[in-house]
C-alpha cells in the first residue's frame, strides 16, 4: 500500500472514477457531521492570510483499490474507506456550482462541473467522477444533473440542501470574494491522505482492518506524558503533589476540558478541543529544560482545576451572589460560558475584580443567551463569541462593561444580541416551545415566575413541574369555536391556533400536566387557581383564554423579561440590521426537500411573524430560493403569484409537479406532501428529540400512563379503532416488544423494543400513537440515527410496506421527518399493520445477530 497527502482537487483531477463498493453502507452523514465540517471550512476561510500560505485542515484518509484498467481506458478506483468524506465534498462542490449558477457566474459553475464533478466525454455511469452505491445513486445523480428532484429526501438530498443554504447565507455578507475563498478551501486546503492498495489486495480485509480500531490516548493523556517527559528530576514530586490530585478531583473528561480551557484563557480564542495536545505542546515547548517554570505551569493548572469545579458544582462557591449566578448558568446547561466564567474566577481569586463584578459580567452573558433563545436565533457561533471574551476582559475597564460592550458589537445574525423591540415581538409571535432545549425553556419560565416575588418561593427541587400549554396543543372543538371568533382575514382557526399555541404567552409551569390535558378553559381555571405559582393564578383570573388574552400575557412577560435580562448598548449597534426572521425564512425554504410544500401561515408560525408579512416579503425580495413552494392554506398557488424581481422561472404549478408534487382536480396540492411549522423546525434542527425517546427499560411503573392512554383512546376514537389498536399492540408484545408512554397531557404510546442487550442497549420504535389527535406518527426522524435503520434503504422499505396498506399515504419526501396516518386505519387493517411491525422486529433481530459483542458503553 502507498500513502500520500493530497487535496480533494488533486485527488479527483483527470478522467477518473471513484466507485463505492456494494458492501459499504449508504451515505450516512447528517446535520452534526456536516456542521462540523462546515465550521472547519469557515475557520480556514476566516484565517486566509494575504502574505503566506494558509495552514490546511486534516480531513482524514481515503483508501483506494484499483479495479484494473485496460490501455487507454479511464482509471477507476474502489473506495475501500472514506466514501463519506468523498461524497460530502462532491455534494459541497455540486452546491457551490449551483450557487454560482444562481448568481449568474456561468464560467465558474462550468469550471467546477467539468473539472471536479463529471467526465465530460463519457456517457452513462462513466460520466460521473463519483459513483455511489446503488441505493444512493439516483439521489446523487439528480444533484449532479440539476434535475427538479435534486435535494430530495434522504441523507444525499439533505447534504446538498445544507451546502446550498450555508453558501447562500455566507455570500449575503461576504459576497463574491468570500465564495471564491470557500472554493479554494474546499478544493485545496482540506488535507486528505490517499492510501492506495496494490492490484490483487484483499480490499474486504483492508476495510475490516481499518474499521476495527482500538481506543486511543486522550488529549490530556498525551499532554501528561509530554509534561513529565520534560520533568526528569521533579516529575515524581510534581505528579504526586499537583497532577494526581487535580486528575482525581476532575476525572478524565473534565481534565480534558480543563487543558482546553487553559489554552483559551491563555489567549488562543480559536483553540480546538481535538487539537489541545498539539497546541499545549507548542505553548509549553519553550519551557523545555526549565523544570521550575514548567512546575509553575502545572501548579497554575491545578489552581484552575479547583475553579473549574466551582463552575461544575456551584455550591462550592462561597460568595452568595456569584454562586447564584453560577447555579443559573449550570441549570442553563452547556459549556458556552465556561471560558468567561473560569477567567473571571481567576481574576476574583487573584484580587483583580470583586465577586460582585464577576456576577454582573456573567449576568450579561446569561442575558445574551436568553435573549437569543427568545428571539429564536441559532446557538451556532455562541461558543466562538465566548471564547473571545477573556481577551476583551484583559484590555481595560470593569469586566461587566467589557462583556456588555463586546457582546453589543456583534451585529450579524449569527452573533446578534437582540434589542428590546426584537425581544418583545418574538415573545408575542415566536414558537418559544420549539426553541432551544427543554431545560432552557424551563429556566426562562422559572425566572419569570420568581420575578413575581411570592412570599413563599417554589421549591423547584421537590415540585415536579413541566412546561404546559394553556391553549392545548390538540384542542377540542370548543377551543376552535373560541378561536374562530378571533381570526384575521383569510385566516382559519387552525392557522390561528398554530400561530398562538407555542408562544411564550400561552405557556406556564405546572405539576398537573395530565389533569390539565386538553380540557376546556373553565376546567383548567380551577386547577390553575389552586396552584402555588403566581403566574398560574393570574391566568386563572381571566374570564376566557383566546388570542387577546395570550397576547396581553405575552406583553406582560416581555416587560419582566427585559428587566431580568438587560440588553445591548444601543449606540454600538447599527440601525439597519435586517430582522433575523427573514434570514430564518430563507434558510427554512432552502431546507425543504423537493416534493414538499408549505403555507404562508406555517412559515409565519415558524419564524414568529404573520402570513401576510411572509407573502409581502416573498413577493418583493428577489432571489429567495423555493418561493414557489409556499402556497395558500388550502394548497393552491396564490392568485396573482409573480416571481419577484422579474426573474420568471416558469409556471409555479408545473415546476412543483416536476419536483413530485401531486395536485387534485381542484388545483390543490396533496396534503400528505405539506410541511408544517413543526416539520420545518425539524429540518432546521430546532426540534430536539429530547423527551421523545422512550425509556431504556420496560420495567418501570407504567400503569398510570397506560391507563391514561387507554382512557384517551376510548374517549376520542371509535370502538373499531380502539380494538384495532389494541390488537396490533398485543401482537407487538407477543413478538417480544413492549409498550412505553409519553409524559405530555396527550399520553402517546410507543411500541418499543430493546436491541443489543447489555451495556450497548438501543431502544427502537417504529411509530408513536396519539389517542386524542388520532394519528400514528412514523418516526423516520429518530430511526435514521439508530441501526439498522440508519441505512436509508431500510427506512424506504418500511415506508413502502406501510404505503401498501389502504388508508396510509406517506410522502417519500418526508423520509427524514415524522409523517403520520390516521389511527382509524387500525380499524380495518390492524392485521396488515401488525405484519409490518413483525417485519420491523425481524429486521432488528437480523441486524443484532450480525453485530459483534462489545463491552463498551452504549451508543444510544
Amino acid at each position: 500500500m502507498h500513502a500520500q497527502e493530497t487535496s480533494f482537487s488533486q485527488l479527483i483531477q483527470g478522467e477518473v472514477q471513484f466507485q463505492v463498493p456494494l458492501y459499504q453502507r449508504t451515505y450516512s452523514w447528517q446535520q452534526e457531521e456536516l456542521r462540523q465540517l462546515w465550521d472547519d471550512v469557515l475557520e480556514l476561510v476566516e484565517e486566509q492570510p494575504a502574505d503566506r500560505p494558509a495552514a490546511g485542515h486534516f480531513l482524514g484518509s481515503v483508501v483506494l483499490a484499483p479495479t484494473g484498467v485496460a490501455a487507454g481506458a479511464m482509471q477507476r478506483w474502489l473506495v475501500v474507506d472514506g466514501q463519506q468524506r468523498l461524497t460530502t465534498l462532491m455534494l459541497a462542490f455540486t452546491a457551490l456550482r449551483d450557487h454560482y449558477r444562481e448568481k449568474g457566474a456561468g464560467k465558474k459553475a462550468a469550471r467546477i462541473n467539468d473539472l471536479l464533478l463529471v467526465n465530460g466525454y463519457r456517457d452513462g455511469d462513466d460520466h460521473y467522477r463519483l459513483l455511489p452505491t446503488q441505493a444512493d445513486r439516483d439521489a446523487f445523480t439528480a444533484c449532479i444533473e440539476s434535475t427538479p428532484r435534486a435535494g430530495g429526501p434522504g441523507n444525499i438530498g439533505a447534504a446538498y440542501r445544507f451546502f446550498l443554504g450555508v453558501l447562500a447565507e455566507g455570500a449575503e455578507s461576504g459576497g463574491e470574494a468570500w465564495t471564491e475563498t470557500v472554493e479554494t478551501v474546499l478544493g485545496g486546503q482540506l488535507s486528505i491522505v490517499a492510501i492506495t492498495a496494490a492490484e490483487g489486495d484483499n480490499v474486504y480485509r483492508i476495510f475490516e482492518s481499518i474499521n476495527n480500531t482500538g481506543v486511543g490516548l486522550s488529549q490530556s493523556d498525551l499532554l501528561r506524558n509530554y509534561v513529565f517527559m520534560c520533568l526528569p528530576t521533579r516529575g515524581e514530586v510534581v505528579y504526586r503533589s499537583l497532577w494526581l490530585p487535580m486528575q482525581e478531583l476532575l476525572g478524565p473528561d473534565h481534565l480534558e476540558l480543563l487543558v482546553w480551557l487553559d489554552l483559551v484563557i491563555s489567549g488562543d480564542s480559536r483553540a480546538k478541543q481535538s487539537e489541545t495536545y498539539r497546541d499545549q505542546k507548542k505553548r509549553l515547548g519553550v519551557l523545555n529544560g526549565n523544570e521550575a517554570s514548567l512546575e509553575q505551569e502545572v501548579a497554575a493548572l491545578a489552581r484552575r482545576a479547583e475553579r473549574l469545579m466551582r463552575i461544575l458544582e456551584p455550591e462550592r462557591e462561597q460568595d452568595p451572589d456569584l454562586r447564584q449566578m453560577l447555579e443559573r448558568l449550570a441549570r442553563w446547561g452547556g459549556q458556552t460560558h465556561y471560558p468567561l466564567a473560569l477567567h473571571l474566577l481567576d481574576q476574583v481569586d487573584e484580587g483583580r475584580v470583586t465577586a460582585e463584578d464577576a456576577a454582573r459580567a456573567l449576568a450579561y452573558a446569561e442575558s445574551y443567551m436568553v435573549r437569543r433563545l427568545l428571539a429564536g436565533l441559532s446557538t451556532t457561533g455562541n461558543n466562538r463569541v465566548f471564547m473571545e471574551l477573556p481577551k476583551e476582559l484583559d484590555k481595560d475597564g470593569a469586566p461587566a462593561e467589557a462583556v456588555r460592550r463586546h457582546l453589543s458589537r456583534n451585529t450579524t445574525g449569527a452573533r446578534l444580541w437582540p434589542r428590546d423591540e426584537a425581544v418583545r415581538e418574538a415573545i408575542r409571535a415566536r414558537p418559544f416551545y420549539k426553541a432551544g432545549r427543554s431545560n432552557q425553556r424551563f429556566q426562562v419560565l422559572r425566572r419569570l415566575e420568581d420575578s413575581y416575588g411570592a412570599r413563599e418561593p417554589v421549591d423547584y427541587a421537590k415540585a415536579r413541574l413541566t412546561v404546559e400549554h394553556v391553549l392545548p396543543q390538540n384542542p377540542a372543538l370548543e377551543w376552535f369555536e373560541l378561536l374562530s371568533k378571533e381570526t384575521e382575514e383569510a385566516q382559519s382557526p387552525g392557522e390561528l391556533h398554530t400561530a398562538l399555541v407555542h408562544t411564550l404567552g400561552n405557556l406556564t409551569l405546572s405539576a398537573d400536566n395530565a389533569r390539565l390535558s386538553n380540557h376546556p378553559f373553565r376546567r383548567k381555571q380551577e386547577i390553575l387557581d389552586a396552584s402555588a405559582l403566581r403566574m398560574n393564578q393570574r391566568i386563572a383570573a381571566e374570564e376566557r383564554w383566546g388570542r387577546a388574552e395570550i397576547l396581553a400575557r405575552a406583553d406582560e412577560l416581555a416587560d419582566r423579561a427585559l428587566e431580568l435580562w438587560p440588553g445591548p448598548i444601543e449606540d454600538l449597534m447599527p440601525a439597519d440590521v435586517e430582522s433575523p426572521v427573514w434570514t430564518e425564512l430563507r434558510v427554512a425554504l432552502r431546507a425543504m426537500p423537493t416534493g414538499t410544500w408549505t403555507t404562508y401561515g406555517e412559515v409565519a408560525a415558524l419564524i414568529g411573524t404573520h402570513a401576510i408579512a411572509v407573502g409581502n416579503h416573498l413577493a418583493s425580495k428577489p432571489g429567495v430560493h423555493g418561493v414557489h413552494r409556499v402556497l395558500t392554506a388550502d394548497g393552491r398557488v396564490a392568485a396573482g403569484f409573480r416571481w419577484p424581481g422579474g426573474h420568471d422561472k416558469g409556471n409555479p404549478r408545473a415546476l412543483l409537479e416536476a419536483e413530485g408534487i401531486a395536485f387534485d382536480e381542484a388545483d390543490r396540492a396533496r396534503r400528505s406532501q405539506q410541511l408544517t411549522a413543526a416539520d420545518l423546525a425539524t429540518l432546521l434542527g430546532k426540534d430536539s428529540e429530547s423527551g421523545a425517546v422512550p425509556a431504556h427499560s420496560p420495567e418501570h411503573d407504567l400503569l398510570p400512563a397506560a391507563a391514561r392512554f387507554e382512557a384517551q383512546l376510548s374517549e376520542n376514537q371509535t370502538p373499531e379503532t380502539v380494538r384495532g389498536v389494541a390488537a396490533a399492540l398485543t401482537a407487538w408484545e407477543r413478538l417480544g416488544g413492549y409498550r412505553d408512554y409519553g409524559e405530555s397531557s396527550e399520553t402517546s404510546c410507543y411500541p418499543a423494543l430493546v436491541a443489543d442487550a447489555g451495556p450497548r442497549a438501543r431502544v427502537l420504535w417504529p411509530v408513536t400513537l396519539y389517542p386524542v389527535s388520532g394519528v400514528a406518527e412514523v418516526v423516520f426522524q429518530y430511526l435514521k440515527r439508530r441501526p439498522p435503520f440508519d441505512d436509508e434503504p431500510l427506512r424506504r422499505e418500511l415506508m413502502t410496506r406501510l404505503n401498501d396498506i389502504d388508508g396510509i399515504e406517506l410522502a417519500e419526501a418526508k423520509l427524514d421527518l415524522r409523517p403520520s396516518f390516521p389511527l382509524e386505519v387500525f380499524a380495518e387493517h390492524s392485521e396488515e399493520i401488525s405484519t409490518v411491525l413483525e417485519w420491523f422486529l425481524h429486521t432488528v433481530a437480523l441486524d443484532e445477530a450480525k453485530r459483534p459483542v462489545h463491552d463498551g458503553p452504549a451508543v444510544f
